[in-house]
């Protein structure tokens, strides 16, 4: 029989942690008498980071004795305490190898359901002072899980834990775990992790993401679609290779595309739509490159790629290809990549897009033309008034050839000569409630892209409307927004070198941010690196498991310590435990 041996809780608090502070509820102790557990909490305890922690598919969460014991001996420490896992519950018995999730025990007074395994971070190694700690959990089939609440009611230690029913599928804690984390991903067992109805909402769209990934592209080894949206197909070449300029258009007053060939004419590897190119310039033939992405306009599946690049008043890149850049010249260029594309379904889709932020969506846009797509279409778009209104002929011809198509553009500030109810429909910026007066369909796959302030406000207001879209994809150009769990959060800064003498290793080119710097080697990881020049990154284990921190390689290779408990996609790295070789370019 299976045993409560502790009933641990703790409030979140202010950690210290390499300079910074963390808001943490994993420090966890022993209570004695009995405790009230209700559908959220326990009594007394809370969660810092309800991203990750808490709600109610992880409103308590397990560790056994017998993983205590495993670690002591592993780690060699005798100073294991309950609760220093952040567990709610210790128990005896209840193993990850034989817990199922769907199984339901009654603990005390009240009833629980298993519904996922721990999701692994960096604070349960921050709590026992072990930077790898998950990585281990995972790597050793130990990570501990989450319960429902169905029934509240008080717990104490040394009550008794009773089985009260088995979910179905009968996929155990440690095989779940491994089937999203480690390498392998079986589409039958997937298949059946989706058929459990207690799993929690967060692993289902894990499990369905590799699930959609498996059908789209069997055997291709495209990574963890399941951990990142960065998985895809592998670039079509490594590093640069150069293309030849056949057309420059214009565009708009401030918007131009360039038309890029093969040298020796041949097709270029068909990319799908939404995907982005990286050029590598070199104003300066003494000084270091400039690196820009661009998201391609043109039709996918085209012998040619076609970029639109916007000129901003101090943008250097822009200017440059504006003023130097002839039919017939030669420019580096990374191969197509990028995770905005488009999903097959036959939901409605809205193409959402303001300024420059056109591009990648009307290359979406010539997709479902190409297909003869019969879904509902919507074009809604954005600009400040006609002259900066790029596409517009363009896209206007494709939506003429969809059988359910809607266009809805707004100007903020339209000029004298604009013409409502012809070059445009609504005077004033593009937002979430027009769309709602427009009639937009509700279960939508949505396309989203724009300016910074537009994708500031957009998702977030879209998000918290009642349309309810089925599904939001974003591209954002230039640095992504930060993901820093459970830190203090911190105004941002332009991007710098890190404080201190230069480092003396090879180049580390941040791309999106725009800054090239020498590596340092009293930087553990690429990510230590570019957290010291304040360069967005996104992260959560730090230790090559929960793939956050995945980020495009657009040039050379790293070395990795430690290994990642499942490598990333072809053409990309985990920045949380790899340091260069040579000279790098970074999609960050």
């Amino acid at each position: 029989m299976a045993e409560l041996l502790a009933v641990n809780v703790g409030m979140p608090k202010e950690v210290p942690w390499q300079g910074r502070t963390v808001h943490t509820g994993v420090w966890k102790r022993p209570v004695t008498g009995p405790r009230m557990v209700r559908r959220l909490n326990i009594d007394g305890d809370g969660q810092g980071d309800l991203a990750g922690h808490g709600g109610e598919y992880r409103a308590v969460l397990v560790y056994q004795l017998a993983s205590y014991r495993h670690w002591q001996e592993q780690l060699g420490r005798e100073d294991l305490t309950f609760g220093h896992f952040g567990e709610n519950f210790t128990v005896d018995g209840l193993p990850d190898d034989e817990v199922c999730i769907g199984d339901r025990y009654r603990i005390g007074q009240a009833v629980f359901e298993v519904t996922q395994p721990r999701v692994t971070c960096y604070r349960v190694g921050l709590r026992l002072g072990e930077p790898r700690m998950a990585a281990l959990l995972v790597s050793h089939r130990r990570p501990g899980f989450y319960l429902r609440v169905l029934t509240e009611g008080h717990v104490e230690a040394g009550d008794e834990i009773t089985k009260v029913a088995d979910g179905p599928e009968r996929m155990t804690v440690a095989e779940i775990d491994a089937l999203l984390y480690l390498p392998g991903h079986p589409r039958d067992q997937v298949a059946r992790a989706l058929r459990i109805p207690a799993l929690s909402p967060g692993w289902k769209a894990s499990f369905k993401a590799l699930l959609d990934q498996a059908d789209r592209a069997p055997g291709e080894p495209a990574g963890n679609a399941g951990l990142t949206t960065a998985a895809g197909p592998p670039p079509a070449w490594e590093g640069f290779r150069p293309l030849r300029v056949t057309r420059i258009d214009a565009e708009s007053k401030s918007v131009f595309s360039l038309t890029l060939a093969a040298e020796d004419d041949t097709p270029l590897p068909a990319a799908p739509a939404g995907q982005f190119i990286t050029l590598r310039l070199r104003p300066d033939d003494a000084g270091a490159p400039l690196i820009r992405s661009y998201s391609m306009s043109g039709p996918p599946g085209a012998a040619r790629y076609r970029i639109s690049v916007k000129q901003e008043l101090h943008g250097a890149a822009g200017t440059y290809l504006r003023a130097n850049v002839r039919v017939g010249d030669h420019l580096d260029v990374a191969a197509p990549r990028g995770g905005f594309t488009l999903r097959d379904g036959q939901n409605p889709i809205l193409l959402v897009s303001a300024g420059i932020g056109a591009t990648p969506v009307l290359a979406i846009l010539h997709a479902l033309a190409a297909a003869d797509s019969t879904r509902e279409v919507w074009w809604l778009y954005g600009a400040r008034d006609g002259s900066e209104h790029p596409f517009a002929r363009e896209a206007r011809a494709l939506l003429a050839g969809l059988a359910h198509a809607y266009e809805r553009i707004c100007y903020s500030r339209p000029a004298p000569g604009d013409r409502q109810g012809v070059d445009y429909g609504t005077a004033g910026r593009l937002s979430v409630d027009l769309l709602g007066r427009f009639g937009v369909p509700r279960g939508a796959d949505v396309y989203l892209c724009g300016p910074p302030d537009f994708m500031r406000e957009f998702p977030a207001a879209l998000a918290a409307s009642d349309l309810a879209p089925g599904s939001v994809h974003t591209e954002v150009f230039g640095a992504g927004p930060a993901l820093t769990p459970g830190l203090a959060e911190a105004r941002a800064r332009p991007v710098h070198p890190p404080a201190g003498p230069p480092g003396s290793g090879p180049a580390i080119s941040f791309a999106r941010s725009g800054l090239t710097v020498p590596w340092n080697t009293a930087y553990s990881s690429l990510l230590e690196f570019a957290e010291a020049c304040d360069v967005p990154v996104r992260w959560s284990c730090r230790t090559g498991v929960c793939h956050n921190c995945e980020s495009g390689l657009l040039a050379r290779s790293v070395a990795y310590s430690p290994d990642p408990v499942e490598p990333p996609a072809e053409g990309n790295i985990l920045i949380c435990c790899s340091r260069p070789r040579d000279d790098l370019i970074v999609d960050l």
